[in-house]
């Protein structure tokens, strides 16, 4: 099973964000918190490696996907995902001319973890959002609230073929099915 895992605001987060409650960290992005831009200082959201050693040790193949389209900022990205032992899994981002419903068919994913973008403009900003109807009946999407972290999801990936995304139910009418 492939899964794919957004990286900026549901597995990592600026480092500001740390030791403060969620609604926070959305408000420190809208402020633009310095650390926002800082991508190398970025760390995990609360219970995401944990969870993602877990869906390697089920057989799940793990790929992260990124905002970043240069392949500098996605080195970045990178050496976060190594600096905290997230397990290996390669990094994408959108190709020019992509968006992330180009990105997501190409990938063949089964399941793709994002957030709710609610700090950068809500539903209409998520990967799901961009995917054709094609792409949306093949992949399960769950959708969780930005920073919330992935310590809630099962530890079993096969499981979440069977949750009824999305997990926040205020964006139900958005975003895959």
């Amino acid at each position: 099973m492939k899964v794919g895992v957004f990286l900026h605001g549901t597995a990592i987060m600026h480092a500001a964000a740390a030791g403060v409650e969620r609604d926070e960290r959305v408000q420190q992005v809208r402020r633009r918190d310095p650390t926002v831009r800082d991508f190398a200082s970025y760390i995990p959201t609360p219970g995401t490696a944990a969870k993602l050693a877990a869906w390697q040790r089920h057989g799940a193949t793990l790929i992260y996907l990124s905002s970043h389209r240069a392949r500098d900022d996605i080195r970045i990205d990178e050496s976060v995902v190594s600096r905290y032992e997230f397990p290996a899994g390669p990094v994408h981002g959108r190709g020019d001319g992509d968006d992330y419903g180009t990105l997501i068919q190409r990938l063949g994913l089964d399941v793709l973890i994002e957030d709710d973008c609610e700090s950068i403009g809500g539903a209409a900003q998520t990967c799901s959002a961009q995917m054709g109807p094609a792409v949306r009946a093949s992949v399960r999407c769950i959708v969780l609230p930005e920073f919330l972290g992935l310590a809630d999801l099962p530890a079993d990936p096969a499981e979440l073929l069977l949750r009824r995304p999305p997990v926040d139910e205020r964006d139900a009418s958005q975003g895959c099915p």
